[in-house]
């Protein structure tokens, strides 16, 4: 089967099961309303009003079999086009089916009902042939709260997920791999590993643990030493300003509803979603030249977008979140060479530093947008051209880009396939003219620069999540929270112990020393679990000898001169392998 048409089936197949499980759901629970049931990329869902029943994980496996009952009597889907007055009382009953057809008549689309022999639904076509026959690979995963077309005004419906193969051996092996993922999921290892937490007290604002802070810290500390080299400036922006700014910079009218607002003295105030309109107060507070641009201002400001709740997720989907944010300001003239400069430095973090695999989207003009469609075009084609040039593996998405300009957004996958951007880079050419920002030029004339945003990371707390679970928690050793752990064997062993430590902590390395009254066994146990670099066993052989008993993250262990081990660590720490 071409993969086009696996993909096609694959599709028509999780649909047919999102009206199965529909179907399952009201049999169950009579007077519940089904909503939409699309399929997704590895599954399906399918939305419900329950009213005020609540339902639990635990009642997916009695869902499933109730499916399981109902398809062995399934049909070939029938199709029927319908009148809009026909399809509202097919349906009268159905507050979410009421609404489609309404919005799908203004649109001119035509109305259609399927039906396999006993579930009459409204929906276009896209089904399997043979439910009874074809549609028995089918799994039920997890439930989710989702407000009707995701609108956080409107009613929270019950969302269940599933997933559905043409074999058993496909749906076993998707299966087994969720299981895995599960342990490289970085709100489990967050926990496990004394990294992260979060309270109700502030949803979507994580919390970084003393062992996160350190990691989180270690990031900040590499983009520093990066920005060093490559002529960036860092500055301290406020995080509260009157909303005069945002609408001078156009997001007032493009992306208040995602902002924080407060009143103060009869003013209203948003808590800043990005940082691009400071930094061009920044620009403005002097009179600049060409030969003083590019200007690279970074920024590690806090930062806070009012995401629905029901989005909220883990470190990938937050409120309150820190990007290494810069905003470069050049002349027409330095924009491609800059943007290249740009894409070295994305290439140097992920592929040199992280080993991460990623690819690029090029996102062009949205339909709502701001400024001259000539320069958006001027900007899209400078984004693709260098992208061609350097080989940089990419896809366009149309319409996808910033309502200032076109971006390339880098693209990285977390334990489960999903794909998150982490860096982007976005032509700006209309802010600029917003804020009247200007340079001398050559010609002693003004003129107006060129902004591009851009984050190499992106969001810190987005990145951290996905090295979390590529690492799957085992972290490299520039970057662990602990690189070494000394284990004593006895008492009279952890004076030298003690010492040791000193030593190792003098070269900046980062060490537990485990004294317990444990066996050592166990503390292996205990520090192997927490994914620490380098244990290290110190009995009466180590005292005498000035030897090591090293093992290693990967249960080697191995012997070897502590002058000798202190050295190689503090090379590996300082050239980050």
């Amino acid at each position: 089967m071409k993969e086009k048409n696996q993909k096609e089936y694959l599709d028509n197949l999780r649909h047919t099961c999102a009206h199965l499980l529909a179907k399952a759901v009201k049999d169950l629970w009579p007077g519940t309303h089904n909503a939409i049931g699309p399929s997704i990329e590895d599954g399906f869902y399918q939305d419900f009003d329950f009213g005020k029943v609540k339902i639990s994980e635990e009642d997916l496996q009695k869902i499933e079999k109730r499916m399981r009952q109902i398809v062995e009597n399934w049909k070939q889907f029938k199709f029927n086009e319908v009148t809009v007055s026909e399809a509202k009382k097919l349906f009268k009953d159905n507050p979410y089916k009421l609404e489609l057809i309404e919005d799908f008549s203004k649109e001119g689309k035509k109305l259609t009902t399927n039906n396999p022999g006993d579930f009459l639904d409204l929906c276009k076509m896209g089904h399997i042939e043979n439910p009874s026959k074809e549609l028995k690979n089918f799994k039920l995963l997890k439930i989710a709260g989702a407000y009707w077309r995701g609108n956080e005004k409107n009613t929270m419906l019950t969302r269940i997920y599933g997933t559905a193969f043409s074999t058993k051996e496909e749906l076993d092996s998707y299966l087994k791999m969720l299981e895995e993922s599960k342990k490289r999921d970085h709100r489990v290892l967050g926990e496990k590993l004394g990294l992260i937490m979060f309270t109700e007290y502030s949803p979507g604002a994580p919390m970084f643990l003393p062992k996160g802070a350190i990691i989180y810290n270690e990031l900040l500390k590499l983009l520093r030493e990066e920005y060093k080299k490559r002529g960036y400036q860092e500055v301290i922006t406020p995080l509260l300003y009157e909303k005069g700014l945002w609408e001078t910079s156009g997001h007032w009218e493009f992306y208040k509803d995602n902002m924080f607002s407060m009143e103060s003295e009869k003013r209203i105030f948003n808590l800043k979603p990005m940082n691009c309109p400071s930094h061009c107060l920044i620009y403005k507070h002097k009179i600049w030249s060409y030969k003083e641009l590019p200007l690279r201002i970074a920024d590690f400001a806090p930062l806070h977008r009012n995401e629905l709740s029901g989005t909220l997720s883990g470190l990938t989907r937050v409120r309150k979140f820190s990007q290494d944010d810069s905003h470069i300001f050049v002349t027409e003239e330095q924009l491609e060479k800059e943007i290249e400069n740009v894409l070295d430095f994305e290439k140097y973090i992920y592929n040199d530093i992280f080993k991460l695999d990623y690819y690029m989207r090029l996102g062009t003009r949205p339909d709502e947008f701001m400024g001259e469609v000539k320069l958006w075009d001027k900007a899209e084609k400078i984004l693709a051209k260098l992208l061609k040039d350097k080989k940089i593996k990419h896809v366009i998405k149309e319409k996808e880009g910033a309502f200032y300009g076109p971006k390339i957004d880098l693209m990285v996958k977390d334990a489960l396939n999903r794909e998150w951007q982490l860096a982007t880079i976005q032509v700006d050419f209309q802010i600029p003219l917003r804020f009247n920002l200007t340079y001398e030029g050559s010609d002693g004339k003004k003129h107006t620069p060129i902004i591009i945003h851009r984050a190499i990371m992106g969001s810190i707390e987005r990145f951290f999540a996905l090295i979390i679970e590529n690492y799957a928690g085992k972290f490299p050793l520039w970057l662990s929270p602990t690189q070494v752990a000394i284990m004593t064997i006895a008492d009279r062993h952890v004076e030298y112990a003690k010492k040791l430590r000193e030593e190792l902590e003098k070269d900046n390395i980062k060490v537990d020393l485990d004294d317990r009254t444990e066996s050592i066994a166990k503390k292996v146990r205990d520090n192997q679990a927490q994914y620490i670099n380098y244990l290290i066993t110190i009995g009466d052989k180590e005292m005498e000898s000035n030897n090591l008993a090293i093992r290693t993250r990967d249960n080697n262990v191995i012997n070897m001169n502590k002058e000798e081990f202190i050295k190689k660590i503090v090379k590996e720490i300082k050239e980050r392998c």
